[in-house]
């Protein structure tokens, strides 16, 4: 997928994946506009004077829940990346009103917005904890996912089409247990909830450009989801802080042991290539033969970080956290 001469709107832009999003556009693209769109004046301020100053570059003030402040920034635009949210587990379980505001009536007012502006392609971000969720945060995503692939049914067979993108724990992204790890490191001892879990693992980078191939793919409808390594809790502790001691505290409220990216009711309706799965919509209006080249999914088949084919080494992780973020 190439974003030459586009004009791309990317929400929660001042944020990890965001930043990666714009470097990664600047320096392999030629978008003919690239808007951050988000509500923090001094991450915008410091991105600008960081070298984020591109004269395709605009800057946009503004709240995801604001449907007018959207449909001014989305004027012109073809293609919105949507990856604000309120993310932090134990925030969303203590805030749950502005969990909902944000993840999923954010998500409605980006949708209203990119129906009325005429926007093309709509990519919205996921994740694992969407799956079978099991706190607020992860239910708020399920309920995005719901309306990004269900909007699909609003915008006519010309208007706006809309997927997701679902993936799992991003190394040294904010929230990440790498850097709480690093930090912990300093002190002799590191905290590990249970020793038996299971996370999938992939990089700033390997997310932006999943998400820039997935807007060329989509039909509108499809969640996808990248194939990608798992590794247990303990092998990262060895890799991060081989030398200290590690203290057991217990599984937290809303955290589980092992994440899930395809549940065995989605396998059902999923296919799947060489290097990812694709859950198809079950709806009328999708077209049955849209990814008739993929692979039908095995019956009961279950993507799973504990039952995962591919495992990072203690050497692999290693390598990729020593490469700049």
């Amino acid at each position: 997928m190439s974003l030459n001469d586009l004009s791309v709107l990317v929400t929660g832009s001042t944020g990890s994946f965001g930043k990666k999003f714009i470097e990664i556009a600047l320096r392999e693209h030629r978008p003919r506009r690239l808007i951050v769109f988000s509500r923090d004046e001094l991450k915008q301020h410091d991105m600008r004077t960081g070298g984020y100053d591109h004269p395709c570059m605009r800057y946009f003030l503004g709240d995801v829940r604001d449907t007018d402040r959207l449909r001014r920034a989305m004027n012109g635009v073809d293609v919105v990346v949507h990856a604000a949210a309120l993310k932090q587990v134990p925030a969303c379980e203590y805030n749950p009103f502005e969990a909902i505001l944000t993840n999923v009536m954010g998500g409605k007012a980006i949708i209203d917005a990119a129906l009325d502006a005429g926007v093309r392609k709509v990519m919205a971000l996921s994740t694992d904890k969407a799956v079978a969720p099991a706190n607020l945060y992860g239910a708020t995503k399920l309920c995005a996912e719901k309306l990004f692939v269900q909007s699909n049914a609003y915008s006519g067979e010309k208007g706006a089409r809309f997927s997701c993108v679902r993936y799992g724990n991003v190394m040294g992204s904010r929230g990440s247990v790498v850097p709480l790890f690093l930090k912990q490191r300093k002190t002799g001892t590191v905290t590990v909830t249970d020793p038996r879990m299971t996370r999938f693992w992939i990089t700033l980078e390997q997310g932006v450009r999943f998400v820039i191939r997935c807007i060329g793919l989509m039909h509108g409808g499809e969640v996808f989801v990248p194939k990608i390594p798992s590794m247990n809790i303990m092998d990262l502790v060895k890799v991060i802080a081989p030398e200290c001691a590690v203290r057991e505290v217990g599984i937290r409220p809303g955290e589980k042991l092992h994440e899930v990216l395809v549940s065995e009711d989605e396998a059902r309706y999923a296919v799947e290539t060489e290097d990812m799965y694709v859950i198809q919509p079950q709806h009328s209006w999708w077209l049955k033969d849209n990814w008739k080249d993929g692979r039908t999914v095995t019956d009961g088949h279950r993507y799973a970080s504990d039952t995962n084919t591919q495992w990072l080494t203690p050497q692999q992780m290693a390598a990729l956290l020593e490469k700049p973020a």
